[in-house]
């Protein structure tokens, strides 16, 4: 691919803070929200960095677009393509229309609808797949070998990355003393480059990770020091069914988290109604892991001061429904 046969693949804070500028056109600027209920709960003083309220309804905006807006001109009138459950495509198709270049976007059949609809109401062209046969990854690099297009990787890639860590760049600058930061992981390019930029403004700060329990593949990667691979995770967080961390943001995990901690569906679904109910904001069960992880002590003791990333509030009306009321 073209746009990026030449991108070096470290990823450095310098890196961040340029991606916080190219990106400011487009990526909100989102609240740091806090809940005495919570820390009550919890035990801790949390910091949310909500994501939830980013463009796009996701975090995935600011990885999306920094990709975007890196692609050499000459290259952007053929397009891109890119493959997500749902956050990630949604963010391309908005990255592509702000340029006004097509966009193809490859989807799991059974993705949340709400995300679906959302990406088709962007202009984007939409190809269904088999989660459970299809390889994605295969597809979207066929159909980018048909049309000239550039693949929009959904996290393994510096630019990504970059994106991904002004994050983290954002609710350091603006909430500095934080003994911890805690983010949930899919394929790992939030947590990379939130990981990057945390440890550079602040050097002792501890680096937590949330997967759900049947979707551990960075649990399991960590604990054997290499990448594992597991069977397609069937959990109700859809953003984190990555089933192997990715080649790039696997080293920086090694280097940057201190461990991953899992949280069990139910877990999940308690955080999501506790969220709405008593700070009356909608995160996606994706976006919530980091909240179940403090509410039901799986974040390790002695924390004070703790920002927890909620990375999306995209989610189905009827799932929302049978969380609230089960």
């Amino acid at each position: 691919m073209p746009a990026t046969e030449t991108v070096r693949s470290d990823v450095t804070f310098n890196d961040i803070r340029e991606a916080a500028v190219r990106v400011q056109s487009i990526a909100k600027h989102t609240p740091v929200m806090r809940s005495h209920g919570f820390d009550a709960a919890a035990k801790i003083e949390a910091f949310f960095k909500c994501e939830n309220f980013q463009t796009g309804g996701a975090f995935k905006i600011r990885g999306a677009s920094n990709f975007v807006f890196s692609i050499p001109k000459a290259d952007l009138p053929r397009g891109v393509v890119a493959f997500s459950s749902g956050n990630h495509a949604q963010a391309v198709a908005i990255a592509a229309r702000s340029v006004g270049i097509p966009a193809t976007l490859v989807m799991p059949a059974d993705a949340p609808r709400s995300k679906l609809e959302a990406t088709r109401a962007q202009g984007a062209k939409i190809v269904e797949y088999d989660r459970f046969r299809d390889d994605r990854a295969a597809i979207g690099a066929r159909i980018a070998a048909e049309t000239g297009a550039t693949l929009v990787p959904p996290f393994d890639h510096p630019w990504i990355i970059a994106g991904q860590g002004t994050t983290a760049l954002e609710l350091l600058e603006e909430v500095p003393d934080l003994d911890a930061l805690i983010a949930p992981i899919g394929g790992g390019g939030l947590m990379s480059g939130c990981s990057i930029a945390a440890k550079h403004l602040r050097r002792g700060i501890r680096i937590i990770g949330v997967e759900p329990e049947k979707g551990n593949d960075a649990f399991l990667s960590l604990e054997a020091g290499k990448r594992i691979e597991i069977p397609p995770p069937d959990t109700i967080a859809d953003g984190l069914r990555t089933p192997v961390p990715g080649a790039l943001t696997f080293p920086i995990l090694q280097r940057n988290v201190e461990r991953v901690v899992l949280v069990s569906d139910d877990e999940i679904r308690a955080a999501v109604k506790f969220l709405l109910t008593r700070l009356k904001i909608l995160v996606e069960p994706s976006g919530a892991v980091g909240a179940a992880a403090a509410l039901f002590g799986k974040l390790p003791a002695g924390l004070g001061r703790v920002g927890i990333v909620l990375s999306g509030g995209n989610v189905d009306l009827d799932l929302l429904a049978e969380i609230v009321l089960r």
